[in-house]
């Protein structure tokens, strides 16, 4: 200590000599000393105090200061800065603060500070760090006992908050959570006492405080550590802030707090008035909620006007309102009391009433509300009254018989600041007095045998008052040609019409209101003599007809031609047409009015509405016309029952006559739409337009525009088809869509046989030609032909006629050859193997030829004649199997005698063999081979005078002939040619030659 004292002083001599020699050392180092460092927890703020040496200050230096903060007992540096300040001669002490957004309790905090001189005579060189300063945090104590900090801590909304757990001795932190959600789990193998975690733009919540837990393993009895953090708003500026004196006594002064703060307690926001220029404070308001008005209040002395300063203040700020007050200038009077009525009358009252204070004189302005029964206001001032005295107030111009409302408030006279709150409300009704106005009075002329019943319609003018609570109707009639004694009956109130009948004559008919004190100006009714529904016969009205007029969902417009003739114009309806009561209705009109537009609450779309027009004329009225329309016009509720009345091939006529088109319908008929589907469902009618459906069916539509049309027919139609037809009926409205078809069948079109017909008739005419020359035309086309049916050589079984079945040979059994025709034949030349021969026939005259069936079935031919069997082989009948190998077959006779060779054979195509006498074999084998005989007609007869010598015969093949082959058996065994020798397939042979004997095949 003695040394350092010692060392000080050298120091102070050694300066003061450079002091006095006039100079500085240059290298003159200041250390920063004393230091010293402490805490302010509740604003969590690290204070710092520290000197430098007395010469310093002696030559008022200007010196920086380089401080650093550091936590931890590894003195990690949290913060710089750099402290500037100028020394004096008072040799005060250095102080510097830091805030620390991580409570000072969680760690230890450690300062160390080195100084620079900031002057041109010293070498701006750091002096050297002093000695770590610490303050100790919790984490470092011996205490088993956890903490959390911060605690209770109040923020603003969406600021950031760092939060620490501090564990006792040999303890471990586990989690951190915050409003009830984990945030911090820190790693189960570190040993970790204290714990560092920072919420980011924290909310509020919705209950005030917002709790922290830390949960904590360790020896000490507490297991947890909890705080909470409240987050709210700085105090708003007070709104809405006036002050004013009800009686003159005492000042109230009303705020809104404006928003919730969210905090709440001891942490609420506080006001406190001041005023300023006395210096005092005036009121301290405690606030109760946020919604509610605060009021403060003081009593007035000899002080009449106030500056005062409204101030709001919680722990996160404060904000000020201010406001001068004239409290002369600021009269809020009390509400009147103790109104009544008195003097009352039919048409004036006048009301009595008391105010405060009594104490003071003020000169007030009072209103009366005065509600009539329809709702209506009226506000009446009255004269300046003064506050201590029993004003009153006469209010005029009131109806007879009429409840009303009255009630009051007041203001200050001078320098108005606000009416007072409303009086009670009282209740009065005037006196009665004699009916105001008139009736206005209209009707209905119905005509009936020997007169008319007239139905009278009343209802108030707009300025008729019953003025009594008991009204009837006095109606009173009388004729205008001749005197007579007046008609009279009286009608309740309740009633608004009546019917009375009269004669033919003219008649007055009067009409007016009595109550209890007298009866009302009449209203006046002529009906004239000659009236058809009222109308004078002077007006010609026959040719005016029913106009239709437009309607919209506003109303429906009428028009009419205005004429100087009439006073005014009249319009009547019903509101409910299609009803027995119809709520019968009329309006009146000015005379130089000539359109007007009819709504009703009861109108409907859809229902058709009438009115009737009349010019009024001296108390007598003139129908100018009828007018019908809807406010809207709906499509059609019921359908045409269409009906086909005619019908062709081409043409369908569709009818729809009882189709009503009144005033049943919701809409005017404008006309009808026809509607026709084909099966094809597409429109290719002339005359029609396409109509497509929702379902995407096309259909051809025709239109009628007349509504009293209700026929039409579709033509173009098609024959034989089967068509669907449909009618609508439209209005403004439209159409409902189609619900049901009439089907129906086209008839077939007749001419269409025409050119049948005409050739039906052509070939008649041609049959006629023919068989007319049917014997030249049967020998041209169709030469006769033997039928084997009726061969009286053959017996057929089973052949039927005008038939093309195949003749089985088994089936013809020929038992008699019959030789018909008989003609000289010359010496034919006969071919066998390609030589001539020349050989004579015996000419045989014509016999029957018999065969007959042996027992080995065999044919034989007997004869009474010994010349021997003759027969011809016609190769027409021939079997169709062998026409492609020959064409000729054997034919064999067999005789008891010997064969003896006598054949003669022509062939005009082909060469003839005689076979051998070897060849010939049994009729029976050649039966049993061939199938069927098919007979095939001749196409060429030869005559009979035809000679065999005139045929020409030639070695070499002859041209073709129609002759078929014939073939003459003599009394020898005779066989036809081999089937080496056919070579042709079609020969022709004669009919007319013989009969044959079939026994060949073709």
């Amino acid at each position: 200590m003695d040394h350092f004292v010692l060392q000080t002083i050298l120091l102070y001599t050694t300066l003061c000599f450079s002091t006095y020699q006039g100079q500085v050392p240059e290298t003159q180092e200041f250390l920063p000393t004393f230091l010293k460092v402490s805490r302010n927890l509740p604003l969590q703020r690290l204070l710092v105090e520290w000197d430098v040496s007395d010469l310093a200050h002696q030559f008022e230096l200007e010196m920086v200061f380089d401080i650093q903060v550091s936590q931890t007992e590894e003195m990690n540096v949290v913060w710089t800065e750099y402290y500037n300040t100028t020394l004096n001669k008072l040799n005060k002490t250095l102080h510097w603060s830091w805030d620390s957004e991580l409570p000072l309790e969680c760690m230890s905090h450690s300062v160390r500070i080195r100084s620079m001189v900031n002057d041109e005579r010293f070498s701006k060189l750091w002096s050297r760090w002093s000695q770590w300063e610490t303050v100790l945090g919790l984490d470092t104590s011996d205490d088993y006992t956890p903490y959390i900090f911060p605690e209770d801590k109040v923020v603003e909304e969406g600021s950031n908050v760092t939060f620490c757990c501090i564990g006792g001795k040999d303890s471990r932190i586990l989690n951190f959570l915050f409003n009830y959600t984990d945030y911090y789990y820190p790693d189960s193998n570190t040993s970790q006492r204290n714990m560092v975690i920072t919420m980011n733009k924290v909310l509020h919540a919705e209950t005030p405080g917002i709790p922290a837990f830390c949960n904590i393993s360790g020896k000490g009895s507490k297991n947890y550590s909890a705080t909470h953090l409240f987050v709210g708003k700085p105090p708003p500026e007070p709104k809405d802030l006036y002050c004013d004196t009800r009686n003159m006594t005492t000042v109230t002064c009303t705020w809104n707090p404006g928003e919730d703060t969210y905090l709440y307690g001891p942490y609420s926001t506080k006001y406190h008035l001041f005023e300023r220029f006395s210096q005092k404070p005036l009121c301290y308001p405690e606030t109760e909620t946020y919604l509610e008005p605060i009021r403060c209040s003081w009593a007035i002395g000899q002080q009449m006007i106030y500056n005062l300063t409204l101030t709001a203040q919680n722990p996160l700020g404060e904000r000020s309102a201010y406001f001068v007050l004239d409290v002369a200038h600021r009269v809020h009077p009390f509400p009147p009391s103790d109104l009544s009525v008195e003097d009352m009358k039919a048409t004036e009252v006048s009301l009595y009433w008391s105010m405060q204070p009594k104490h003071k004189a003020i000169k007030l302005l009072c209103q009366i509300e005065n509600r009539h029964p329809s709702g209506q206001v009226e506000l009446h001032n009255s004269s300046v009254v003064q506050s201590n005295s029993y004003p009153h107030l006469t209010l005029g111009g009131l109806q007879p018989f009429t409840n009303y409302a009255f009630r009051m408030r007041c203001g200050a006279a001078s320098h108005f600041w606000k009416w007072s709150e409303w009086s009670k409300t009282i209740r009065v009704r005037t006196n009665e007095a004699a009916p105001s106005g008139k009736l206005d009075v209209w009707r209905e002329v119905t005509p009936v045998l020997g007169g008319w019943n007239v139905t009278l319609f009343w209802k108030p003018f707009p300025d008729f008052r019953a003025n009594s609570g008991g009204i009837s109707f006095e109606i009173t009639w009388e004729k205008l040609e001749k005197a007579s004694e007046p008609e009279h009956i009286s009608i309740s109130a309740s009633q608004n019409s009546t019917t009375i009948s009269i004669d033919n004559h003219s008649y007055k008919i009067s009409m007016a209101a009595r109550n209890n004190i007298t009866s009302s100006l009449p209203s006046v009714i002529i009906i004239s003599r000659a009236t058809d529904n009222g109308a004078e016969e002077e007006v010609d009205h026959t040719d005016l007809e029913e106009e239709r007029v437009n309607g919209t969902v506003d109303g429906i417009y009428i028009s009419w031609k205005a004429t100087n003739a009439f006073h005014g114009y009249i319009v009547d309806w019903c509101n409910f047409p299609r009803s027995q009561h119809c709520d019968f209705q009329w309006k009146r009109f000015d005379f130089n009015t000539s359109s007007c537009l009819i709504n009703s609450a009861a109108f409907m779309p859809g229902v058709r509405y009438s009115f009737r027009v009349y010019g009024s004329l001296a108390n007598e009225d003139f129908f100018l016309g009828k007018k019908v329309g809807y406010t809207k016009e709906l499509a059609p509720r019921l359908n045409p029952q269409g009906e086909i009345t005619e019908m062709t091939s081409h043409t369908v006529t569709i009818t729809w006559d009882s189709y009503p088109i009144n005033e049943s319908q919701p809409g005017f008929i404008r006309g009808y739409h026809v509607y026709v589907k084909t099966m094809e469902e597409e429109c290719s009618l002339k005359g029609s337009t396409k109509h497509a459906l929702s379902d995407g069916t096309v259909l051809c539509k025709y239109t009628i525009e007349n509504p009293e049309e209700k026929r039409y027919m579709v033509k173009h139609l098609m024959p034989e088809t089967t068509y669907a037809l449909a009618v609508k009926a439209y209005t403004g409205g439209g159409e409902t869509p189609i619900d049901a078809y009439i089907h129906v069948d086209t008839l077939h079109d007749s001419k269409i046989y025409l050119p049948v017909l005409l050739v039906m008739v052509h070939f008649v005419l041609i049959s006629a030609v023919c068989f007319w020359k049917i014997k030249w035309m049967k020998d041209c086309c169709c030469p006769e032909i033997p039928n084997p049916n009726k061969s009286k050589a053959l017996s057929c079984n089973g052949l039927k006629l005008n038939s093309e079945a195949v003749m089985k040979l088994s089936d013809c059994i020929p038992d008699t050859v019959v030789l018909e025709n008989t003609s000289e034949a010359n010496t034919l030349q006969l071919w066998s193997h390609g030589t001539i021969l020349e050989s004579e026939s015996k000419v045989i005259n014509p016999s029957w030829v018999y065969f007959v069936q042996n027992e080995e079935g065999d044919l034989m031919c007997t004869q009474s004649a010994p010349e021997a069997c003759t027969s011809f082989e016609n190769l027409a009948y021939s079997s169709q199997t062998a026409l492609g190998s020959s064409l000729y077959q054997n034919l064999w006779m067999s005789e008891k005698s010997e064969p003896q060779l006598s054949i003669l054979s022509y062939q005009p195509q082909h060469y003839i063999e005689i076979p051998s006498k070897d060849t010939v074999t049994s009729l029976r084998e050649i039966t049993e081979r061939e199938g069927s005989l098919r007979y095939i007609s001749q196409m060429e007869v030869p005559r009979s005078e035809v000679k065999l010598s005139n045929l020409p015969h030639s070695t070499e093949p002859l041209e073709h002939s129609s002759y078929k082959i014939q073939t003459v058996l003599g009394s020898e065994l005779v066989t036809s040619t081999s089937d080496e020798d056919n070579h042709s397939k079609n020969s022709s042979t004669s009919s007319n030659s013989t009969v044959l004997l079939l026994l060949g095949r073709h």
